[in-house]
Formats: structure tokens, sequence, C-alpha cells
């Protein structure tokens, strides 16, 4: 009776409703019209179903116990045969049936999950029902799954083997989805209470898992488009990728949530699949490096070689690599390669024994298939892969389980191969951080080359642009030597056109001489009006006086002697006004001579104003003459100085240019010992199986504060550059070097994968894996660096020449 009670009936139930078709979608709804029907029957159905369950516990647990291999796989006592039960078992289980098939034909109740899984006496009521349509054989399977599930914990620790016999037969459908979560250990996972929060998150592979959920089982029912299983799928998928953020979402693993979901609720499935990942060695398979998968294409190979070497010389002879038919059988643990109920056999073995049985199956299908592979060339074996083996295993998996245990595997053997397949993923490793270093190398060898050209033409352009700024210096000096001859010929000049031009003193000399001759003239004028005046009133009395004398020539001597006296008054008149006259022409003489007496003083004052002028004018131009000739001096002296202080200046940007060069040099030095380092550090995480994020992490700081550095000195170098105003002798020199010493590049170095089986080329031919997720590499690029050669005094010479055949020597 307790052990009948012990029973998982959340699972039973579970199964119950999806054992009507294998295909048919897992129930995941509740729904009250269901619970109506029931409700009426459970009350009644509770005393009487106990009652019963426990007379069939009885019964099943009368086997005696003495050999564990009979009581796991003898057939049930013939007391559980429903032909000896009660009249009123009968009529119990014939009204379960009943309402078996009321839910079987409500379509919404294929949904009904929560109220269901809540509902033990309901899970017995279906397990009853489906119990009485079966055959005996059926039966006495049902009742042995019970007893196992129900004695789990002793049944896999003390009859290991038998469980092992049991599950490659095959576990029964109901029965599926908890024998799956005892086989991993996912009933009690504490993180399915995380699953609801999980899916209120977001996932940033949200847009990926939605374009791959309408490709995953897209022929079956309960994954039609927009579904409500492409629903749970993506729920699923989406909260693993929030669980393992390294892994994310990878095309494949899908099909694996899909069948989980095709046999239990999400929230187991999801349980279920996170141990999967877990414990099964799936999460190497998917991680982005897909290390695992190479190691299993490496390991599978060699069997093949080793099991069936004509197969697998035809393979190689058709170029035909284990990965392009193999890689989907353990990515998807044959679920896109077989029909669904074999691949879910397959998949139940899987549950127990892990990655062994794809190995086994896979070398079974090709044992079987030998004869039609060898005949047929790569499209053909493609084809037959993909379209004849799946129709071959439509009879059942029998067939192919039993030769997959026919197959030899040797877990040391494997063991061996794994370790061979590590040492040589090391040796790729190491050889490929040697070749990245060699390729920086080579890279930094052409950024300096590069980089020494640029400044090499830029020196050179430094250098012309000095030149000519010299010669135009010197065509300046020659310029002003000109403008200097100039001057002092128009001096010269000027002074000969003054000696030929006329006087301005004598143009003054004669404005005022004639001012004078204007003034005399004036005063002439004026004289003669008035002697003309007194000529006139002397006529006037010497007329008078002849009109009185003409009269009196006959009157006495008295008036005689009047009219002389008269007339000598008259005569002395005469004089005086003759006298007169004479005396303002005396007057008029003298201020003609006083007149030009002060021109001729006039002119004597200009002349020796003029001639301080022109002395004062000759001492102006002596002394212009010495401050030119003063100023040319200091030109040659000043231009002399910038000479030597360019000379100073490029020596001093040369010595600052050999530290900065010689720093940079280091610089990139510590750069490569660091990716070096970095390789070194990815290549043993890779080998510990350790997360290495944070090692590299410190590399790319320590990197980022070496670029940082770097761009200060090129900084200060580029100041420097651009302050320096010349370059004197300095010149390029191109040296020839024939093509054998020139470097050779660093992917000719890499050998080639030979055609035989050997650990290289089975490790080259998984390199061809097609990877189904998007890739998360690490980048380890290096931002682009400068370095400059060495500086010995006299000039900068790199000796190592580029891809080319020629090295640049600048001297």
């Amino acid at each position: 009776m307790k052990q009948t009670r012990k029973l998982n009936c959340k699972g039973l139930l579970q199964s119950s409703y999806s054992s009507h078709d294998s295909l048919s979608p897992s129930p995941q709804v509740a729904t009250e019209k269901v619970a109506g029907k029931l409700s009426s029957t459970l009350s009644w159905v509770k005393n009487s179903v106990s009652h019963t369950v426990s007379q069939m516990a009885s019964q099943v647990a009368t086997p005696s116990t003495t050999s564990s291999s009979t009581s796991l796989s003898s057939s049930s006592p013939t007391s559980a045969s429903p032909a000896k039960l009660s009249p009123d078992e009968l009529e119990l289980l014939a009204k379960l049936e009943e309402q078996n098939r009321l839910l079987e034909t409500d379509s919404k109740s294929l949904r009904s999950v929560n109220g269901s899984r809540r509902n033990s006496v309901s899970s017995l009521v279906s397990s009853s029902s489906a119990s009485s349509n079966l055959s005996h054989l059926e039966e006495d399977s049902w009742i042995l799954w019970g007893r196992i599930v129900n004695e789990w914990e002793e049944v896999r620790k003390k009859k290991e083997k038998q469980l092992k016999d049991l599950v490659r037969k095959g576990i029964p459908h109901h029965f599926r989805a908890i024998v799956w979560q005892l086989l991993c250990n996912a009933q009690n996972m504490p993180i399915k209470d995380q699953y609801s929060e999980l899916l209120k998150m977001t996932s940033p592979c949200e847009k990926l898992i939605r374009r791959d959920i309408a490709r995953t089982y897209p022929e079956h029912e309960f994954f039609k488009e927009d579904s409500l299983g492409q629903e749970v799928l993506f729920n699923v998928m989406k909260a693993y990728s929030l669980v393992d953020r390294e892994v994310g979402y990878c095309q494949g693993s899908a099909f694996i949530v899909g069948l989980l979901l095709m046999q239990m609720p999400e929230e187991e499935a999801f349980c279920v699949f996170v141990k999967l990942m877990q414990d099964y060695r799936l999460r190497e398979l998917f991680k982005p490096s897909m290390a695992e998968l190479g190691l299993c294409m490496y390991q599978f190979e060699f069997m093949i070689q080793e099991l069936l070497p004509d197969l697998h010389i035809h393979f190689q002879a058709q170029s035909f690599h284990t990965s392009m038919y193999a890689s989907s059988w353990f990515l998807t643990i044959f679920l896109t390669s077989f029909p669904l109920p074999v691949a879910t056999r397959i998949f139940d073995i899987f549950m127990l024994e892990g990655l062994e049985i794809v190995f086994r199956v896979g070398l079974a299908i090709l044992q079987l298939n030998q004869a039609e592979l060898i005949q047929l060339d790569m499209e053909g074996m493609l084809q037959h892969f993909q379209r004849v083996i799946p129709h071959q295993l439509e009879s059942g998996p029998d067939k192919v389980i039993l030769a997959a245990y026919n197959v030899k595997y040797n877990a040391k053997k494997m063991k061996k191969l794994e370790k061979e397949y590590t040492t040589i993923k090391t040796k790729e490793m190491e050889e490929q951080v040697e070749i990245k270093r060699l390729r920086t190398e080579n890279r930094l060898l052409k950024q300096r080359i590069d980089t020494l050209e640029k400044v090499s033409e830029t020196k050179e352009e430094s250098i012309l642009q000095l030149e000519r700024e010299l010669v135009q210096a010197r065509l300046k000096e020659a310029e002003s030597q000109c403008a200097l001859k100039e001057m002092q010929d128009k001096i010269l000049d000027i002074e000969k056109r003054n000696t030929s031009l006329p006087d301005d003193t004598n143009v003054v000399r004669l404005q005022e001489e004639l001012i004078a001759v204007k003034l005399r003239e004036a005063e002439a004028v004026t004289g003669q009006k008035e002697l003309r005046q007194q000529v006139r009133d002397v006529e006037e009395h010497w007329q008078r006086h002849l009109a009185r004398t003409a009269g009196r020539w006959k009157d006495s001597p008295k008036k005689n002697a009047m009219s002389e006296l008269q007339d000598e008054l008259m005569s002395v008149r005469l004089r005086e006004a003759e006298a007169q006259a004479e005396l303002r022409e005396s007057r008029q003489r003298m201020m003609e001579l006083e007149t030009q007496n002060q021109i001729h003083g006039n002119q004597l004052r200009r002349a020796e104003q003029e001639g301080r002028g022109f002395q004062e004018h000759v001492t102006v131009l002596t002394a212009q003459n010495k401050s030119l000739y003063v100023q040319l001096q200091e030109i040659k002296r000043k231009q002399a100085e910038i000479e030597c202080k360019n000379k100073e200046e490029v020596m001093a940007v040369r010595l600052r240019e050999a530290d900065n060069i010689a720093a940079m040099a280091e610089l990139q030095q510590q750069i490569s010992e660091l990716e070096i380092q970095k390789e070194e550090g990815k290549v043993q995480g890779q080998l510990n199986n350790t997360d290495s994020s944070q090692y590299i992490r410190d590399l790319k700081d320590q990197i980022a504060e070496l670029k940082h550095e770097i761009r200060c000195l090129k900084g200060q170098r580029a100041g420097s550059m651009s302050n320096q105003p010349s370059f004197d002798r300095i010149r390029i020199v191109n040296h020839y070097i024939p093509d054998d010493e020139s470097y050779q590049s660093s992917d000719e170095d890499a050998g080639k994968t030979p055609s035989h089986l050997d650990p290289q080329q089975s490790s080259s031919s998984h390199t061809s894996l097609i990877r189904l997720h998007p890739s998360l590499d690490l980048d380890n690029r290096l931002g682009d660096t400068d370095s400059e050669g060495d500086d010995d005094g006299e000039g900068l010479v790199l000796s190592v020449p580029p891809n080319g055949t020629h090295k640049h020597t600048i001297v």
C-alpha cells in the first residue's frame, strides 16, 4: 500500500495525457470544463480506488525477491489480470474508462495540466483506464516501470544492469517524462523556481530564437505556426539563454528542447535541459568554440578507420569529411536525421549512457550501409544519408540498436584519443600563437616601414620648404640691395635735376622786382601827373602874363618894372618846378636803388638758406646710406644665426626622435610579449577548461595603457616635427636587397594537411565544421601602432626590409 502511494502520480498523469499519440502535444492548460466533468465522480472514486490499488500492489509484490533479475524482467502475476477483478472493480474501471474517453473527445482537455498535476487520483484514474485496453505484456511493463519509479534509488544503486537492459528495450511513453527526470536527477532543481522570473527578463538572443522556432519540427502538430508549442519552446530557450550567457542560444538545441516539451511541461523540460547541458557534455558541444564537437569528430573518425577501413579509404578518396554527415548526429542526438520514434528510443539510452550511444549508433548505421556508400560519390553519399537511411529506419529502431551494441567501443581508447586530440589542439594553438606573433611582428615592421617612409617624405618636404625659404630670403636680400642702389641712383638723379631746373628763388626775386617796378611806375605816373599839372599851371600863368603884358608896352616905366618883376617871378617858379622835378627823379632813383639793394639782400639770404638745406640733405642721405649698410650687415648676421639655430634644432629634433623611437620600440616589444602571453593564457585556459576572460581583460588593459603611451609619444614627436625648421644634409638612399632575403608571408609557413589519416589531418578536417550558432569569439586584434628605428647620431637606418625587395636608409 505504501509503495503504491509513493508512485509519482504527477508524471504518470502527464504521460497518460500524451499517450494518445507518440507525436501528440504535451498538455499545458487546465480547463474548468474537464474539472466539472470529474468533480461528480471524484468523491465516489476516492475511497474505492485506494482499496483497489492496494490489492493490486499487494499482488505485484508477491513474487520472490531472491533473484533481482527475475523480479525486474519476469511477467507480472496473473492476479493482476482484469479477468480476476471483482464486479465492483470492473464497474469502477468501466466508469473510469468512460471518463477517460470524455477527456479524449474534449479538445481543450488535451492542454489541461495544472489541475491534473495537482490531483493524484485523476492520474490513477487515467492510468487504470489505459491499462484496461492494453495487452498483458504492456500491463506487465506498466507495473514493472511503476515499481522501478517507486523504488528508483534502490534500483539505480543495486540493479543498474537490469535497468540498462530495460532502458535499451525502450521506456514506455507514459513513463518517459518521469523516468527522464529521474535519470538526470532533474526532479527537484532549485532553478525551477526561477523559471517564471527568467521569462520576465529580456534575452539578447530573442531574435535568433524567434527566427529558428519556425524551423523546429515544422511538420509536427504541436509546433505548427503560432501554436502553443512554439510559445513554450521560445520560453524554454529564452530562459536557458539567460541562465548560461556563454552559450546563449545555439541552433540545434531547440530540437532537444522540442522533444522534451513533447513529453513534459515547460518547467520540467527546462530543468531537464539544464541538466543535459551541464552533465551530458552538451554544453561543451554548443559552446562558441565547439571544441567538444571537434573531439567527437576526431574519435568517431578514428573508430571508422579502425572498424571500417574500406569505408574510411572511400571517404578520404571522395574528400567526404566526418563533419559533413555526423555533426548533426552529435548536436541533436539524431533528432534531425532519424524518424522521431527512432530518435526518441535512442534518446532514452542517451539519458542513461550519454554520448556513447551516439558513437555506437553512428558506427552501426555506417556498417549497415557500407556496401551502398562505397559505390557512391560525395553527392550520392549526402543524398543517401539524408533520404535513404531515414527511410530504412521507419520500420523501427530495434535493428539499429542491436547493431549498435555489437560495435566495439573501448572507453580507455576513447580517453587516449581525447588526450591525443588535446595534445594536437595544444600544438595547433601554439602554432597559431606563433603564426599570430609572426603576423603581428610582420604588421608592426610594415607599419614601421610605412612610418619611416612617411617621416622621410615629411623631412624631404621640410627640406624643400626650407630651401625655398632660403632662396626667398636670398632673393629678398638681393632685392633690398637693388633697391638700395636704385635709391642712391635716384638721389643722384634728383641732385642733377635740381641743378638743371630753374631756381625758385629767381622767380621770387623777379616777382619782387616786378612789384617794385610797378610801385616805381605808379610813383612815376603820379609825379608826371603832378608835373603836368604844374606845367599847365605855369602855362596858364604864362598866358595870363602874356595877356596882361601885351597891352602894357605903352605904359609907364613903373608898370614895366612891375612886369619884369613878375616875369622874373614866373621864371623863378619855372626853375622851382624844374628843381622839384629833378628832386623827385632823384628820390625815385634812390628808391629804386634801395629796392634793388633789398632784393639783392633777399636773394643772398635765400642762397644761404638753400646752401644750408643742401648741406642738410647731403647729411641726411649720408646717414641713410650708413643705416642701410648697417641693416644689410645685421640681416647677414641674423641669417647666419638662423642657419646655426636651424642646425641646432635639427640635431635636437633628431635626438628627441631617436629617444621616441627607442621608447616606441620598447613599447611595441612589450605589446608583442603581451600578445604572446595573452594567446598562451587563452590556450592554457582552453586546456584547463577554465574561463580566461578576466586574464584577457587584464592583458587588454595593459595593451590599452601601452597604446596610450605610444599615442603620447607620437603626439610629442608630431609637436617636435611641426616646430622643426629645417633638415640640412639629410638624404634618403635606397639599397637593393635580393628576394631571398625578404620576409616571407607568415601564411606561407603553414603546413599542408596530408591526405592520409593522422592526428593533424583529422584535426584539420574538423576545422571545416559548420557552426550553427552566432560566433562569440574574442576580439584579439590590436589597434594600429607605429614604431620607429634606432638613431645612431648619424642617421636613421632601417635594416629590416618590407615584403618587397628594398630597404630604406635615412642618412
